[in-house]
């Protein structure tokens, strides 16, 4: 059992590809998942980002991860990424779909271009990188997937949040063809999450009016409150659930189902 888990993810040896790996969630998930012993390849844009979250693994005492730089707006990015990851490490067991992020857009009319990026970013690039991993998931008998996507209940139109709505539905009926393959496929819609993009688009004081009037929980999350699920819904104990969306936003959400 590594590194003092209450309890073993039987999780050691198994591989995982992250992406948007650099920072917030996806540097909570890949340092939650490489402390369980996985052998984890971590990507995104930034080379420097990449590294110091390599350094901090491996000083951790967990396998220093392989880091790709890639920029999944590229054309063909995913099935570079893909090569690249099996290229490095074999296999990949795992596949954390967390590059992304927040496109709202306040016009109501909005550039076709800006549709284009964030549904490139958001739904064709992670369904990609799924397609390109299935195959070799498949003759192992063993794959998760893995989606951050976004809330169901949008103030406004964000491009984002089309996308991952998207995103949940193809993670559904994904999940309902390879389940017999020992692959379950789960998206994770986090809530306010402490990250670089939160500091950026909300204020001190709207983040605390928020904790003391709309978070049950009184607070934002931190990236380790998040990727403790991932990790779960990563390892071969949790393989009856698949085709979910499970929040983790301290009661954030209102909806009922």
């Amino acid at each position: 059992m590594p590194n003092g888990s209450i309890v073993d993810l039987q999780l050691t040896g198994k591989t995982a590809l992250i992406t948007g790996a650099s920072a917030g969630i996806g540097r909570g998930i890949a340092t939650a998942l490489a402390a369980e012993g996985v052998a984890t390849v971590i990507a995104a844009r930034r080379s420097d980002a990449l590294n110091e979250l390599a350094d901090e693994i491996q000083a951790s005492g967990a396998p220093r991860p392989v880091c790709i730089v890639s920029d999944l707006y590229v054309e063909n990015a995913s099935v570079q990424l893909a090569q690249d990851a099996l290229s490095a490490v074999g296999h990949i067991d795992i596949l954390i779909n967390n590059a992304g992020g927040s496109r709202p857009f306040v016009d109501l009319h909005v550039d076709e271009e800006r549709w284009e990026e964030a549904f490139t970013l958001n739904f064709h690039r992670p369904r990609q990188l799924a397609d390109a991993l299935i195959d070799q998931m498949i003759e192992r008998e063993f794959g998760r997937i893995i989606n951050i996507t976004g809330k169901s209940e949008p103030d406004h139109v964000n491009g984002a949040f089309c996308a991952k709505a998207g995103m949940h539905s193809w993670a559904k009926g994904l999940s309902r063809m390879v389940g017999k393959h020992g692959i379950t496929v789960n998206c994770i819609p986090p809530g306010r999450i402490h990250s670089e993009q939160i500091y950026r688009n909300y204020t001190p004081e709207y983040r605390q009016w928020q904790c003391d009037n709309e978070i049950p929980m009184a607070r934002y999350g931190e990236p380790e409150d998040l990727a403790a699920l991932a990790a779960f819904l990563s390892s071969p104990i949790a393989s009856y659930i698949t085709g979910t969306v499970i929040p983790v936003d301290g009661g954030l959400r209102r909806y009922q189902f």
